[in-house]
This record gives structure tokens, C-alpha cells and sequence, in this order.
């Protein structure tokens, strides 16, 4: 029977149909997320959570502590190395937020002296402060209410997320057994396979994301104390914070770094500042990210950036810290079906030569 249309046209069709089709699902999936986001998002944290924790989860089993203790005693130490490190990153934050701000606002007076447009200073700006304060006061109110609610949100997805990785942890083998018996017709292997991929990419991700962000710290701690600037530890606490989000967290906690040096400390010091950041820069991606996360999905930068960028769209700053470490496990899964479906092709037929 012939057709009207040539075979090439017709694959193209039918590849058209797929990617509609896997668009179309994930576009419905992403509109889920986000209209459940309340829901979602301390999932999708006690995901990372539990890939980061296992490690520990397991060598507690190793030692024969039984299954809820061993989680338990998991989250109860995740509570108490968060709480000793968010007192840390804070009380560093306020001893000498008051210098990095200053510092900040040196050099934005700098910036505006060399570089400020004529009739727009911040003399200028200051003596509208008060007209802007009274025509925005009455939403000021409303303002701290919905800061409020956000807090006491914040607050809730947290709890509810170190309940979920309790969760996730003890009954591990007990969710994948049930992964494997909602799988359909023979593909339980294949769904088990591609699910401990993905698992695997995550907990590599956010474990080699750990001690790389904890090493750019402490260097750039010590670089900026060796230069005397201002508010060391606390820009270190951000750069520790930042590398979380790859690229951009580091470039950003970086500029300001190098312009509290150059309004405290001058332009020769911002520019040893600089250098110690590029240098650490250099280090991660040349010695660091080869090495600590050798095992775990290599992405190139650019498909980090768009992730990041996408996620950012989608759900804001948790969309930019969750983006990175989901499309890893995108990778893990396309990388475990290609190598269930290409190697033999690849290999050729048994008994060539």
C-alpha cells in the first residue's frame, strides 16, 4: 500500500508527535508543582535531604542501630548541625552585617560619583526618602503581615520536610518495593534501575555540592581576613550559602566580596580580593568539581544555566536551588536508558568479529 507522503517526512512526524507529547506531559506536570507547591516543594527538599543524609542513615544501620532510631538519630543530628550552622552564618551576619552594608553603601556613593548621571545623586535620592515613605507607608502594614505569613509558611514546609526524610529513610525499601509492584508488565527493573540512577545522581550532587561549597568558603574566609576586610565571615557564610546554586550563587556572593574590598579597603585590595575569588573559582572548576564529583552526572554549563533559569521562572529562589540537582536526575535516568538500549546495538551482533 503506498502512501502519500515519503518515509523521511513520515519520521519526522511521528519524532514531532513524541516531543509534542513529552512536552505536553511535562507541562502539565510543571503546572501540578507549582499549583501544589505547598505540598511539593517539602517533598521535592526531603528528596535532597534524604540523599544527602543517607550516607549517615547507613553507617548507623552498619552498626546494627535499628531502622527508626537510626533516622531518628539521622534527622536529630541534621536539626542540630543546621541550627549550631544557621546560629553561626547569623550571629557572623550581624556582628558584621553593619560593615558589609556600610561598606556597600560606600561604594555605591563611589559609583555615583564617577559614574552617577547629572540631577541624579544620592543627596537626591535621600531627599525624596521621605516623599517615597509617605506615598508607600499605608501598604506598609500589609507588608509585614504577608512577611509574616511567609515566615510562618517557611517554617512549616521545613517541619513538614524533616518529618518527610524520617520517613524517606526509614521506609526506603519498603517505597521502592512498592515502586516496583505499581510498575507495569515486566518493567520493574527497568523503573527500579532508573529510580536508583536518579537517587544516585541526586545524593552525588548535593554531597560533592557540600564540600565544594564548604572548601570555596573557607578560602575565601581566610583570603579576605589575610586582606582585612570587613565582614570576612560573613561574606564567607554567603559564599557558602550561594554555592548551592552553581554559577550565578558564586558570582554573585563574589562581586559583593570584591565591592565591600574596594570601598573599605581601596582598589589595589579589591583587586587581591578579585584574585582570590577567580583563584578559588579556578580551583573548583579545575581540581574540586573533577575530583569530588567525578561519580555523579557531568552537565555542561550551559544546560546548568538554563536549568537555573527555568527554575527560577517556574518557583523563584527554591525553583534555583532545586533546578540543578532535578535535571542531575534527568540525566540519570536518560543516561540508565541509554545504557539498557544502545549497548547492544553499539556492541554489535554475537559472533561478529
Amino acid at each position: 500500500m503506498q502512501t502519500l507522503l515519503p518515509e523521511p517526512v513520515r519520521r519526522l512526524a511521528a519524532w514531532c508527535v513524541v516531543v509534542l507529547l513529552v512536552v505536553g506531559v511535562g507541562a502539565v506536570g510543571v503546572w501540578l508543582c507549582v499549583t501544589f507547591k505547598t505540598a511539593v516543594t517539602p517533598v521535592l527538599l526531603a528528596l535532597l535531604g534524604t540523599a544527602l543524609l543517607g550516607p549517615l542513615y547507613r553507617r548507623l544501620l552498619l552498626m546494627k542501630v535499628q531502622r527508626s532510631l537510626a533516622a531518628g538519630l539521622t534527622c536529630a543530628a541534621v536539626v542540630a548541625v543546621v541550627g549550631g550552622v544557621t546560629y553561626i552564618v547569623v550571629k557572623a551576619l550581624i556582628d558584621t552585617g553593619d560593615q558589609i552594608i556600610a561598606s556597600l553603601k560606600q561604594a555605591a556613593t563611589d559609583v555615583a560619583k564617577y559614574f552617577g548621571a547629572a540631577g541624579t545623586s544620592l543627596d537626591d535620592m535621600a531627599s525624596n526618602a521621605k516623599e517615597l515613605l509617605g506615598k508607600f507607608g499605608g501598604t506598609a502594614a500589609s507588608g509585614v503581615l504577608s512577611g509574616l505569613s511567609v515566615v510562618g509558611e517557611v517554617i512549616a514546609m521545613a517541619v513538614l520536610a524533616l518529618l518527610l526524610v524520617f520517613f524517606f529513610l526509614r521506609d526506603s525499601g519498603r517505597a521502592m518495593a512498592a515502586l516496583r509492584s505499581l510498575s507495569p508488565g515486566d518493567s520493574a527493573d527497568v523503573v527500579e534501575a532508573m529510580a536508583h540512577r536518579a537517587f544516585t545522581a541526586i545524593e552525588g550532587f548535593m554531597r560533592g555540592t557540600t564540600i565544594i561549597a564548604f572548601i570555596d568558603a573557607l578560602c575565601i574566609t581566610v583570603g579576605l581576613l589575610i586582606l582585612r576586610v570587613p565582614g570576612a565571615v560573613g561574606l564567607g557564610a554567603l559564599v557558602f550559602v550561594g554555592a548551592y546554586i552553581p554559577y550565578l550563587g558564586a558570582f554573585l556572593s563574589g562581586a559583593v566580596a570584591v565591592l565591600v574590598a574596594l570601598a573599605d579597603r581601596g582598589f589595589a585590595i579589591a583587586l587581591w580580593a578579585l584574585g582570590v575569588v577567580l583563584a578559588v573559582q579556578v580551583l573548583e572548576g579545575h581540581i574540586l568539581q573533577p575530583v569530588i564529583q567525578s561519580r555523579t552526572v557531568q552537565m555542561h554549563p550551559a544546560v546548568v544555566m538554563l536549568a537555573i533559569t527555568a527554575g527560577a521562572s517556574v518557583a523563584g529562589i527554591i525553583g534555583m536551588l532545586l533546578a540543578v540537582p532535578l535535571t542531575a536526575a534527568a540525566f540519570g535516568i536518560l543516561a540508565e536508558l541509554r545504557s539498557r538500549y544502545t549497548s547492544p546495538a553499539s556492541q554489535g551482533p554475537r559472533g561478529a568479529p
